[in-house]
C-alpha cells in the first residue's frame, strides 16, 4: 500500500485502539455490529482494510487489501469469505486469551 495510505489506515486504527471511531470508519456490511472498514482512495486506487472492536480487549485486523472487484463496487467474494474466516478466527483468539465475554 502507499505511504498515504497507510498513514490513514493507521490513524483510523489509532483512533480505534483509543475507543473511537475516525470519519473514514464506516460498519461493514454482511458481518453485524463491531465489524467495520475503513476506505482509502489514492491516485485512482482504492484501498480497504477491515477490522473489528467486538472485544474490549483487543482490535483485530481482518484484512487489508486493495479494491480490484471484477462487479464493479461489489468486494470480490474471496476477500468477503477471508474476512468471514479471520473474524471466526478472531473470536476463537480472543475466547483462547480472554474467555468468552465480547464488548
Amino acid at each position: 500500500m502507499p505511504p498515504p495510505v497507510v498513514r490513514e489506515i493507521g490513524t483510523a486504527i489509532s483512533v480505534a485502539q483509543r475507543g473511537g471511531k475516525a470519519p473514514s470508519a464506516k460498519l461493514w456490511k454482511g458481518e453485524g455490529p463491531g465489524v467495520l472498514e475503513i476506505v482509502s482512495n489514492f491516485d485512482s486506487d482504492t484501498f480497504r482494510a477491515v477490522y473489528t472492536v467486538t472485544f474490549k480487549e483487543a482490535i483485530y485486523i481482518l484484512h487489508c487489501f486493495q479494491k480490484k472487484s471484477p462487479r464493479g463496487r461489489k468486494t470480490a467474494k474471496t476477500d468477503v469469505d477471508l474476512i468471514r474466516d479471520r473474524l471466526r478466527a478472531a473470536r476463537g483468539d480472543h475466547e483462547q486469551r480472554y474467555g468468552k465475554e465480547a464488548k
